[in-house]
Parts: C-alpha cells; sequence; structure tokens
C-alpha cells in the first residue's frame, strides 16, 4: 500500500479484501484508471474535432472496437460532442460485457438490469437497423434516465423499456415487421392498441394509463408482476399491439422458440471493483460503506438476487441463445459462488468461452471460462463476466 493514499481504508475493509484475494492498493494508489467513452460508429470521423475542443488526445482502446480513453480528470459532461450525442462515457470492462454477448444482426436482446442505460444505448448501436433491445429496471428513476439516454442518442427505434423486477419480469420479445404501412395498419381497427409513443399524450390518454396502472397497482397485490411500458419505439414491435397481447403469458415450449436470442444480465452488487464508486464512501462516511458493502445480511440478500436475476433471465433465452452474466463486484461470493449455484439448478446451461477475450487485458476467473477484470492490471474497472448458452435437453 503507498504511503502517499488519499484513502485511508477502514480496518474491516481491509480485511473484506483479504478475505478475497483483493490488493488493496488499487484502491489507495493515485487514480490512474483512464475515462473511457464509446463514439456511435457514424462519428469516428471526428476524433480530431473532438480532440481540438476537449485539449486532450482520444487513445483509441486497440482490443475493444468503437472506445477510446482519456485521461481521468477530464469531464466529457460539458464537450459539444457529449450534448450533441456523438459519444458517451461507460467503461471498457462494461463495454467488454455487451461484446461478450456477441450481438448480431436481426437478434432480440433483453439487458434485464438495464440501467442507467450505457449498455443498452451499446446493443442499440450494435444492432443497428435490424432486431429489437428490450430494457428492465426495477428503479423508475433510473429507468427515466434510461429513456432520456435513448432518446439523446437518437437509439430508441427498436427499444422497449419497462420497469419490472428483474426476477419475475416475463415478457417475450415480438417478431414484426419493420415497415412503416405495417405499423400504421396493425393500430387501425384496434382501439386499445399502442400507437407511436410520444412524451406529450393527449388528457384522454394520459387519464387511461393512470386506470392502467392502478389495474396494474391491483394486480400486483393478487400476486401478478408489475411490468410497466414505460417507453417503445416506432419498430420494437410493440405499435398496434393491444396490451393482452403484449404481456400475453408464455409457456416453456414458446420460449425455447420465441425467446430472446441474447440476454445481458449485470446484476446489482456491492461494487467493490469499482475504485470511484469505493472513492465515494470517503464523502458518504466509512460507516455507509459497512452497511452497503461489508454488512453479511445484505450479502447474503445479494447473492440470492443475483441468482434470481441470472435464473429469470436464463428461463427467457431462447434454446441456442447466449447470456452474460457480470458484476462489477470482485468477491467469489457473487461472482463464481453464483455460477456454481446456477449451473448445479440448470442442467441446459453450458459455459462458453468468450472468443475476444484472448486479446482482453483480463484473467481468468476460479472458474474456467470465466473473466475477471482487474483495476491494476486491465486499467479499468473492475469486472467478472460468465457466458452461457441454453441447450436442448
Amino acid at each position: 500500500m503507498e504511503e502517499s493514499s488519499r484513502l485511508p481504508l477502514p480496518d474491516a475493509f481491509l480485511d473484506f479484501l483479504r478475505e478475497n484475494g483483493l490488493d488493496p492498493s488499487m484502491y489507495t494508489a493515485s487514480d490512474s484508471t483512464p475515462r473511457y467513452v464509446r463514439l456511435k460508429p457514424s462519428c469516428e470521423d471526428f476524433v480530431e474535432e473532438i480532440e481540438d475542443e476537449m485539449k486532450c488526445k482520444l487513445e483509441k482502446v486497440v482490443w475493444l472496437p468503437g472506445f477510446y480513453s482519456l485521461p481521468p480528470d477530464i469531464q466529457i459532461a460539458s464537450s459539444r460532442a457529449y450534448r450533441e450525442g456523438k459519444m458517451y462515457g461507460i467503461d471498457a470492462a462494461s463495454g467488454a460485457a455487451v461484446r461478450a454477448l456477441d450481438v448480431s444482426a436481426g437478434d432480440h436482446v433483453l439487458d434485464l438490469c438495464a440501467a442507467p442505460g450505457a449498455k443498452l444505448c451499446m446493443i442499440a448501436d450494435i444492432l443497428g437497423k435490424s432486431g429489437s433491445v428490450t430494457g428492465v429496471d426495477v428503479a423508475s428513476q433510473r429507468m427515466a434516465a434510461c429513456r432520456t439516454l435513448l432518446q439523446k442518442y437518437a437509439l430508441g427505434d427498436r427499444c422497449r423499456l419497462f420497469v419490472a423486477d428483474g426476477t419475475t419480469f416475463a415478457i417475450l420479445p415480438v417478431m414484426f415487421h419493420s415497415d412503416s404501412k405495417s405499423c400504421e395498419s396493425k393500430v387501425e381497427g384496434k382501439g386499445d392498441a399502442f400507437r407511436e409513443w410520444t412524451s406529450r399524450r393527449p388528457y384522454k390518454e394520459r387519464k387511461k394509463a393512470t386506470k392502467v396502472k392502478k389495474t396494474i397497482s391491483s394486480q400486483l397485490v393478487r400476486g401478478t408482476p408489475n411490468q410497466e411500458l414505460i417507453f417503445y419505439g416506432r419498430h420494437s414491435g410493440v405499435v398496434g399491439l393491444t396490451r393482452s397481447e403484449l404481456y400475453q403469458p408464455a409457456c416453456e415450449c414458446e420460449v425455447s422458440r420465441r425467446g430472446y436470442d441474447k440476454v445481458l444480465v449485470d446484476a446489482e452488487c456491492t461494487h467493490d471493483g469499482s475504485i470511484r464508486h469505493i472513492q465515494k464512501f470517503e464523502q458518504w462516511g466509512w460507516t455507509t460503506l459497512q452497511r452497503r458493502v461489508l454488512d453479511a445480511e445484505r450479502t447474503d440478500s445479494l447473492t440470492d438476487l443475483q441468482l434470481r436475476l441470472l435464473s429469470n433471465g436464463f428461463n427467457l433465452l431462447k434454446v441456442g441463445g447466449s447470456l452474460v452474466y457480470s458484476t462489477c463486484s470482485l468477491t467469489v461470493a457473487q461472482n463464481e459462488d453464483v455460477v456454481e449455484q446456477f449451473l448445479k439448478d440448470h442442467a441446459s446451461a453450458e459455459l462458453q468461452e468468450v472468443e475476444d477475450a484472448k486479446n482482453w487485458p483480463c484473467k481468468s476467473g476460479r472458474i474456467p471460462k470465466t473473466l475477471r477484470f482487474d483495476p491494476l492490471k486491465s486499467q479499468t474497472s473492475g469486472l467478472f463476466v460468465a457466458k452461457f448458452m441454453k441447450l436442448a435437453i
């Protein structure tokens, strides 16, 4: 540990790190981890212009297409390129988790813990004018921010956003025709069909939406999961559907055929792999860290949540599809232990190699084929990644 540490870590946290084989110097060394941005594919020709405006060099991340690193003290929010939606901030390790999904044209992708939305934007960027992406998160305010992000970067055309519990979410992707005429024709003659989404709805529609919310709340009391649709793009498959069609329950045989091609479960965790997150506790107070990171009861509830998120995401995956599980925790309990239990519970799950990882600055996890980004070596935030395929059994 460096003598010049700005961050005198409490003994309880040092014990926690030792128990998990983690090097405390990743938190106490001076902050040298770069800031990362992803440029939209159509904007990579503007690199020199962006550099001139921000007065710094954008270093291409050679192992991750579309990503650039900046000095850690650079603030991107005030830049014109950020305001104009040419780039967005996302850590390279998080980008690697999306890359591990190997999203292809036409895929229907589920991001089960989508807020605040950078990974969702990256998925939408990769899909372009094909397939669809469904974002789910339990936090309504964070999902509203996610919606704002999609609109800012003009990436919402094939997206659906739901405020819902990822452990019980059960809505399959919609197989649809993407031409505008079919969108219009599907609405005709269906009074209760979803029309094109707009943030400025007439009074009658707002009143109807309030009534629907109350209905959903009453269903929740009776045990039906609350799955509130807060945004949908023109070509997301929603326009023209009735509520009963959108929310219809699916049987297991339907999921095997009509489930998602790819699922990302970037699960809620203790965030101990995020250097910047841990540094915030110096302002928030170390007692807050004790409650959020070190408390055994909280950790136990988190690992249970992580396993349920992973299991539900896998249940919504079609046969032959891929799921990536990731956390920004570096603890074994929230990563390898969750993976081990999940594999025991799901005979149709098979761990997969992440082909691109051969060129990534990461190391193998304690289970073969799993990956760990170590902040000291990777120069990214800490991240654990595991990829699964759903087999036909």
